[in-house]
């Protein structure tokens, strides 16, 4: 591990140039800022004819060339990796480096500082080809250690017959490398953390947006009572639910979940809900809109995301046309008898196969149905003992409050839900929709 710089060992000009590095590579946050002056400030100090500063990949470990002085930009030499193994590979990278990576991986795998003033001739170097070949004489090369991991490394050579480095020279790099290697962790944990900000920043945004794409205020049908609600397990969603007045006078109704979760989900939910809602307000039937829906989808986009949906027509007289795309069933509560049963299930997620093999339901509600559309987040809401909430609760939560508005009903059903789930977090998106049919004339209780 590389030691403390003797500083007695240091030359008093070197001692100001140590100063002046402090002030300078202290006094920004820039990532790309700090790196150029720790290298400014190593040439002018040591005289060398040529310097590197590499910076260690956090997660690969490997170490890439960020700043170089005394040779072209093109030719710095791409990533080395730490790996002690050699390979044939590893020597054409020595041949073709412009500085020596034998000496690069001695200074990463000891992590102690290296001083040589006759490469050429130092019995540990000889194999080092880009030293012949170069016509190498001093080389001084020290790591940049943070809590004794490899942050990066400072590397400086000369082919000067007399451009010796002197013990100064390294006790010098030793103390910059060392103030380096903080203020470089410094720079790079704040560029994660404004670019974290700068993400969290967007996915807020995009989290509003997809906000405003669902209904802002559930458009009002003659007989109908609605409700509904939705949560999201992320920043952003893949569960959406729409709900819209068709030419008709009727009303159409969706409760849908994408495959995937985060923003690519949401994007993809933004762009099944724009098509789900064109092909329905062109008078399409059910069957019809989500079928070309499916066929929209496989054509013109390739990310392998599909939609489960439910969609459902509802005129003002109970008679109602469902289409199932794969979807969670819907609850039925009967006001009549007070049973709860799940429509029937079937179909295909939309977006999966071509030539959807889709079909209706039809359905007469009742003044006092209820009908409660949800995703799978309610059904797999799961509790600390790794408990489902299932459709067992579900129905039995809808049997205790079917008597209630829609909105009552509703806000009775999330708070079982979160009741059951407590502390656990929620693991997936949760959407639910309630639609109680008041009658024709609006005033069933």
């Amino acid at each position: 591990m590389v030691d403390q710089p003797d500083l007695h060992r240091i030359d008093p000009d070197h001692l100001v140039t140590l100063y002046q590095v402090s002030r300078t590579i202290n006094s920004s946050l820039e990532f790309a800022e700090v790196l150029n002056s720790v290298m400014d400030a190593v040439m002018d100090a040591t005289r060398a004819q040529r310097g590197f500063l590499m910076i260690a990949d956090p997660g690969t470990h490997a170490l890439e060339v960020r700043v170089a002085r005394g040779v072209d930009d093109g030719k710095v030499g791409g990533k080395i990796g730490t790996s002690t193994s050699a390979s044939a590979a590893d020597g054409k990278a020595e041949e073709d480096s412009p500085y020596s990576t034998t000496i690069v991986r001695h200074v990463v795998m000891t992590l102690e500082p290296l001083l040589t003033n006759n490469a050429q001739f130092d019995e540990r170097y000889t194999a080092g080809q880009s030293i012949i070949l170069r016509g190498l004489r001093a080389i001084l090369c020290v790591p940049m250690v943070v809590r004794e991991r490899l942050v990066g490394l400072v590397y400086v050579d000369t082919a000067i017959r007399d451009g010796n480095f002197s013990d100064s020279d390294l006790q010098l790099l030793i103390a910059v490398a060392g103030q380096a290697a903080v203020a470089i962790e410094n720079a790079r944990l704040y560029g994660v953390a404004v670019e974290k900000g700068r993400l969290e920043r967007e996915l807020q945004m995009a989290r509003e947006i997809q906000e405003s794409l669902l209904p802002r205020q559930l458009p009002q049908l003659s007989g109908f009572d609605l409700a509904a609600t939705w949560r999201s397990a992320r920043e952003v969603a893949g569960d959406f639910y729409d709900a819209f007045l068709l030419k008709d006078t009727s009303l159409g109704l969706i409760v849908a979940d994408v495959s995937d979760k985060g923003a690519p989900a949401a994007l993809f939910m933004a762009s099944a809900r724009s098509m789900i809602r064109s092909h329905a307000f062109l008078g399409l039937t059910p069957v019809e809109t989500l079928g070309q829906t499916n066929d929209l989808i496989l054509k013109d986009t390739d990310s392998g995301m599909f939609v489960t949906a439910y969609y459902g027509v509802f005129q003002s007289n109970g008679h109602t046309i469902l289409v199932n795309a794969g979807h969670n069933p819907p609850c039925h509560c009967r006001a009549a008898s007070g049973e709860v049963t799940f429509l029937p299930r079937g179909g295909r997620a939309i977006g999966w196969f071509p030539n959807n093999p889709l079909k209706a339901t039809e359905l007469q509600l009742e003044p006092g149905d209820v009908l409660v559309l949800y995703t799978d987040g309610l059904t797999e809401a799961e509790n600390s003992a790794g408990d489902f909430f299932g459709e067992a609760r579900l129905a039995e939560s809808l049997r205790q409050v079917a008597d209630q508005p829609a909105e009552a009903i509703l806000n009775h059903l999330i708070k079982v839900v979160d009741d059951f789930v407590g502390d656990h977090l929620l693991a997936d998106d949760l959407t639910l929709s309630v639609v109680r049919y008041t009658g024709t004339n609006g005033s069933y209780a």
